[in-house]
């Protein structure tokens, strides 16, 4: 049995941890961070030491992206795979809309190097929920990676990559979402953490209300809290995020919307839109197995939606039912 796994599935579907997702893993800093980043929230507690090149960042952890896109894909068929990868550094800059220059590939080997430079200390633990054990560990957010065929002019085509076990964890116990493919197109880091946090805090609610103190926090920003407010008013004057409207409310709060199912006056299905249970969402898991359950989620409320939002009901029986239909 080979022990790597060759990253070729074309256009997989783009996804990410919850980990990072939840959490300020990775710099929204465009110059060399190096900053020690020391974070807790609610038990979880995160030290982020960079090395001299600079924190990871938010940009750089697109390579993370492809990968697990590609795992999962794999984990999805049925195929074996591995935490040691071997990927086309062309295919890698396409898939997450990069442009494929001479110095796109400089900026390639430099945001490998950060990764496996940044250590992280946590005690948040990934994999199957019954095998947790509180522990406190450090590893890198990537174990090691080698050019392992370049072109006469130096130029990387084929590199190896082998991920943390934190990581590979994850990805084996599905601890991922999809992301939308217009992700890559967010060029500011914090519109690309906000959409990280609207897609996991929005997935199983109508909406996510928080505070914006909380917000930064959550978002890694190190901009004092007026600086953030206002970096903030200017993403939601621009609503340039995939799939989600930001809303600025009274008490220092942000509101964050599906955009699906936001009618003229900002409200969740007017009427109001159906809501699901976690036992109902727990079934649908059930029911379909490896499947993202947040993006049917999704695509069932789209489906509402677009059929004139008709009373429910029962939303959990509806949603299910659709759920059996899409899995059959």
């Amino acid at each position: 049995m080979r022990d790597f796994f060759v990253c070729d599935f074309f256009a997989a579907v783009p996804k990410h941890d919850l980990a990072s997702m939840e959490h300020p893993i990775f710099s929204l800093s465009t110059r060399p961070d190096r900053r020690v980043l020391s974070y807790e929230h609610r038990g979880t507690e995160i030290t982020i030491t960079p090395s001299v090149k600079g924190r990871a960042t938010i940009f750089d952890a697109d390579i993370l992206i492809f990968c697990i896109s590609q795992l999962m894909a794999a984990i999805n068929l049925g195929r074996t795979t591995s935490r040691t990868l071997t990927l086309t550094a062309h295919d890698l800059l396409l898939a997450t809309g990069r442009e494929t220059s001479g110095d796109a590939y400089k900026r390639l080997r430099d945001a490998f190097e950060r990764l496996a430079g940044t250590r992280i200390t946590t005690n948040l633990t990934t994999g199957p929920k019954a095998d947790r054990v509180e522990v406190t560990s450090g590893f890198g957010l990537i174990e090691s990676w080698e050019i392992v065929r370049k072109t006469r002019g130096g130029r990387m085509v084929s590199v190896s990559v082998t991920l943390s076990e934190w990581l590979y964890r994850a990805v084996l116990s599905k601890s991922v979402l999809t992301l939308s493919r217009d992700y890559f197109s967010l060029r500011k880091p914090l519109e690309r953490r906000l959409y990280e946090l609207a897609r996991k805090h929005c997935g199983g609610q109508p909406s996510w209300q928080v505070s914006v103190a909380v917000l930064a926090k959550k978002s890694g920003s190190n901009s004092p809290i007026r600086v953030f407010r206002a970096m903030l008013r200017e993403i939601i004057k621009g609503d340039r995020l995939p799939d989600y409207v930001l809303l600025e409310e009274p008490g220092d709060l942000i509101r964050i919307t599906p955009r699906d199912v936001v009618d003229d006056d900002g409200a969740w299905g007017g009427a109001g839109g159906p809501i699901l249970s976690p036992e109902t969402l727990d079934e649908a898991r059930r029911l379909a197995p490896g499947w993202d359950i947040y993006a049917l989620e999704a695509s069932w409320r789209g489906v509402w939606v677009a059929t004139g939002r008709p009373r429910l009901r029962s939303a959990d029986k509806a949603f299910l039912g659709w759920v059996k239909k899409q899995s059959g």
